[in-house]
């Protein structure tokens, strides 16, 4: 994916996450779900506010890390902060309380993640939001999605895996090709996500959430599928070259 491209990628990624975000905080039946799916309120403002500052700074500046002596970073800041605080302020309008809390949530998933930026380049700074996003989703939120939609659960590790698969192939493509020999790609590409799940569903184990077995094979079925179909593509791209 080239520079250009991937920019307007995130770009429109950002274009559409903001306003779900946007609606999700501000829809007034949105706290009786999360209250009857016992989630936990400010893990979700964490990650919501992770992966929004994340694709903020991808947008303006997808070829830098966060360097906190210039400008960049603190208009960055600047924007979440008072979006926070705007935020939280038109849920009074809406039926919705304004909660200091979760102003709170917001700027801690934002500071995370601009330190987060300062310490590794975009596609490992990529892999860690999307597994931090995968790991809370599943192990903080103290009910499954499917207990609103039977197969919520296994669609989001289905997508969630195979995005992080897709993630971590271009990471390897990128710089550790060299390294790789062609008939073990697939190995490559796939030991990665598939040791994410495992500490994931350990952690499940040790939580006594238990790993549900679609949920796994969903998980599993993207990884193998995106590398699978990458590999080939790859060896296509080699023998063309």
């Amino acid at each position: 994916m080239t520079f250009f491209r991937r920019q307007k990628v995130i770009l429109t990624a950002l274009l559409i996450y903001w306003p779900v975000i946007f609606i999700a905080t501000h829809w007034p039946a949105i706290p009786y779900w999360m209250r009857r799916a016992q989630v936990s309120d400010k893990s979700a403002h964490f990650i919501a506010y992770l992966a929004l500052v994340s694709l903020w700074w991808f947008a303006i500046s997808p070829d830098r890390k966060v360097n906190w002596r210039r400008a960049p970073v603190w208009w960055t800041l600047l924007i979440m902060v008072w979006y926070g605080v705007i935020d939280e302020w038109l849920q009074g309008y809406v039926g919705r309380s304004t909660d200091a809390s979760d102003f709170l949530a917001n700027l801690m998933g934002t500071t995370a993640g601009l330190v987060l930026l300062s310490l590794l380049s975009f596609w490992p700074a990529s892999i860690i939001v999307t597994g931090t996003i995968i790991f809370v989703s599943t192990n903080v939120f103290r009910v499954s999605m499917a207990s609103f939609f039977p197969f919520a659960s296994a669609i989001f590790h289905l997508f969630a895996y195979a995005f992080l698969t897709l993630l971590w192939v271009q990471y390897l493509q990128r710089f550790l090709s060299h390294k790789a020999p062609r008939a073990g790609w697939i190995i490559y590409a796939s030991v990665l996500p598939i040791g994410f799940l495992l500490v994931v569903k350990l952690f499940s184990l040790i939580t006594a959430r238990g790993p549900a077995i679609a949920d796994v094979i969903s998980a599993v079925a993207g990884i193998v599928v995106v590398a699978t179909l990458y590999v080939f593509a790859l060896r296509r791209q080699r023998q063309v070259g």
